[in-house]
């Protein structure tokens, strides 16, 4: 079977293509970076109107790039939420109504279970159960998975997730939008000895996390280092590599409660944020330690993208959970609610 996958929550458009017995076949993705960069962030009517732009061409694409037609495809698979409202309803449409017209099942995808199930598509998929840590611009939470759809949430950001608190602090720092992948690559510039920040909710039970009080945190040191000037490169770098030690072993520690709290030895963690150099040298470290494993995406998967979307459809597609002619999005969307399909 080969399913389409169509990605739209956010500012990519990822389509892509999977067959259950060859795996993905093709893969293509859109990034609207330079279209917000002037606005310093995403702005939503500007992400659905280039979605609307891309998404067919972008089909069409995947299409030649597997060397498939139409009649080729057994399922489409589309993001349904969590996400931008107008950015899910322009791919949830086309997808619907592709599958309409080509008469197979739509299936509506949770954009987190795509990130979660990520690293399915690589050689040395994990087995179940595990523990997962998803971090990216919009979520940072922390989820028991004993099988697919089989998602029991341990702790989540009251607050800013640890994306979003990574672009916020870069933006203070003068770096361009988006800035979190910046902040780290000044981070390692760096002196770890000159500043350093709490690690926030770590002095009490519990796996939930909280993030905005580590960006105020950089923000008062960034306002009393400058004194009206702008800061030298150095203090620059020096306040970056607080900042992303101060966050990576938040997510660490909190990482290391949720192992003990399940038993666990696997950590499955997906996400922008699971790109990050550090954050993964340090868990990488943290299991070794637990005689554990850890299993991420490869890098071009941690940020949306279709493949995980077309994976993730293909399971649900094998399980016959399908949607029906009602076109829904979910901007707000618990995965656990999907435990009950």
């Amino acid at each position: 079977m080969k399913i389409l996958g169509i990605e739209t929550s956010c500012d990519e458009t990822g389509i892509a293509i999977y067959d259950d017995k060859h795996g993905l076949i093709a893969n293509q993705l859109y990034s609207q970076i330079k279209l917000h960069a002037d606005y310093g962030g995403v702005v939503p009517e500007l992400a659905s109107r280039d979605h609307i732009r891309k998404t067919v061409p972008l089909i069409q694409a995947a299409l030649k790039e597997a060397n498939l037609r139409a009649s080729d495809i057994d399922g489409v698979a589309y993001t349904a939420g969590p996400g931008l409202i107008g950015a899910l309803m322009v791919g949830a449409s086309i997808g619907r109504s592709l599958a309409y017209a080509w008469g197979v099942p739509a299936i509506a995808v949770h954009h987190m279970e795509g990130h979660l199930l990520a690293p399915m598509l690589e050689d040395n998929p994990p087995e179940f159960p595990f523990v997962a840590l998803l971090v990216s611009g919009g979520h940072t939470q922390l989820i028991k998975v004993t099988g697919v759809g089989q998602y029991q949430l341990l702790g989540e950001s009251i607050d800013d997730a640890a994306g979003e608190a990574f672009d916020k602090t870069a933006k203070l720092l003068g770096l361009d939008y988006p800035g979190g992948a910046k902040l780290s690559k000044l981070a390692e510039l760096g002196d770890a000895t000159r500043f350093r920040f709490s690690r926030p909710m770590t002095d009490r039970p519990g796996l939930d996390f909280s993030f905005s009080g580590l960006k105020t945190a950089a923000a008062n040191t960034i306002h009393q280092q400058s004194c009206g000037q702008d800061l030298d490169d150095q203090t620059r770098a020096d306040i970056a590599k607080a900042f992303e030690d101060a966050l990576v072993d938040t997510l660490l520690i909190k990482s290391r409660r949720a192992l003990d709290q399940t038993g666990f030895n696997r950590l499955v963690i997906a996400g922008g944020v699971s790109a990050n150099k550090t954050l993964r040298r340090q868990l990488a470290e943290l299991m070794a330690q637990r005689k554990g494993q850890v299993y991420y995406p490869r890098l071009e998967f941690c940020t949306d993208n279709g493949a995980m979307i077309a994976y993730a459809g293909m399971i649900h597609l094998k399980a016959s959970q399908f949607v029906d002619l009602a076109i829904e999005v979910k901007p707000r969307w618990p995965l656990s609610e999907l435990n009950s399909k």
